[in-house]
C-alpha cells in the first residue's frame, strides 16, 4: 500500500499492495535483533513465497541488462508516513504504477522484479534500517551484476529542499544522509545516479532525528504526493533518455 498519502485512491493492484504490507507486517512485529535476522528473513520467505507470476516468468527469460531502483527508509510499522520513509513510498508507488510484486525477501531487503516501458527493472526496499542500506543494496547489484555508476537509482529524502521539490544527481557526497554515507561506504563510490525528494528544512530547535522521523502535515502531504508521481516520472525518463533529460525537466525550483 502506498502509505504515506491518505488521500490517494486505493490502488488498482491490490494484491500487491497486500504483499508488501503482509512482509512489513511480519518484520514490524518479530524485531531487529542481529542474532534473529536469519529467523526474520526466514519469516518474509515464507509470507512472500507465491507461484511466480507470467511477468516474473518473462523477466527471468528476457536476456538484457537490469536497472536496480531503490528507494531508502525504515521497515516498522512506526515509522511509516514519516519524513525518512518517503523513498518507500516512491517505491510503492511506482511498483503499483507498472503491476510489479513487491513481495520477494532477500538480500537484506524487500524487491520486486518486473519491467518499466519494456526496461527490466528490480525494485527494493532496503529492511536493515535506514542507517545500514548499503548492506542491502552491495548484495543486490552484485547479485545481479548491475553497474552502479549506470544501472542504479537511489531514491531518498532531503531536509535541504522544500517539501515535494525533487533534486537528480549523477554523483556526489552523503550530504549527511546516514543511508547514502552507507551505500556510499558499501560501493566505495558516489557515482550514482539519485533522486533526492524533498521534505523540508529542520525547524529551528528540532532534534534532526524527531524531525526527520515526523510525519507530513495535511498541506505537505498534498505536495508529497505531487512529488512521488514526480519521482515515478524522473525514474521513467533516466532509465529512457538519460539522467541528464531528468535533470533539466524536475530540477527547476517549483513556483510555490
Amino acid at each position: 500500500m502506498f502509505h504515506c498519502f491518505p488521500m490517494m485512491e486505493k490502488p488498482a493492484i491490490s494484491a500487491l499492495s497486500e504483499d508488501r504490507a503482509a512482509a512489513e507486517r511480519k518484520w514490524s512485529d518479530a524485531g531487529t535483533c542481529g542474532r534473529r535476522r536469519k529467523s526474520l528473513c526466514e519469516i518474509l520467505v515464507k509470507i512472500c513465497s507465491r507461484n511466480k507470476t507470467e511477468e516474473e516468468l518473462r523477466w527471468e527469460k528476457e536476456e538484457s541488462k537490469v536497472y536496480v531502483i531503490a528507494g531508502l527508509g525504515n521497515p516498522k510499522k512506526e515509522y511509516e508516513n514519516t519524513r525518512h520513509n518517503i523513498g518507500f513510498d516512491v517505491i510503492d508507488m511506482l511498483a503499483d504504477k507498472h503491476g510489479i510484486r513487491i513481495g520477494e525477501a532477500k538480500h537484506k531487503g524487500l524487491i520486486g522484479k518486473g519491467f518499466i516501458n519494456g526496461q527490466k527493472v528490480v525494485l527494493v526496499k532496503p529492511l536493515t534500517y535506514m542507517n545500514l542500506s548499503g548492506e542491502c543494496i552491495r548484495e543486490v547489484l552484485d547479485y545481479y551484476k548491475v553497474d552502479s555508476k549506470e544501472e542504479f537509482i537511489v531514491i531518498h529524502d532531503d531536509i535541504s529542499l522544500e517539501p515535494g521539490q525533487l533534486r537528480i544527481r549523477k554523483k556526489g557526497s552523503a550530504g549527511g544522509h546516514n543511508g547514502l554515507k552507507n551505500i556510499i561506504q558499501h560501493l566505495g563510490h558516489d557515482s550514482f545516479q539519485r533522486i533526492k525528494v524533498g521534505v523540508g528544512e529542520k525547524p529551528k530547535g528540532y532534534d534532526l532525528a524527531d524531525y526527520v522521523l515526523g510525519h507530513f502535515s495535511k498541506e505537505e502531504q498534498v505536495l508529497m504526493e505531487a512529488a512521488a508521481k514526480e519521482a515515478c516520472e524522473a525514474v521513467e525518463m533516466m532509465m529512457q533518455e538519460g539522467p541528464d533529460a531528468a535533470m533539466n525537466r524536475f530540477n527547476k525550483k517549483k513556483e510555490r
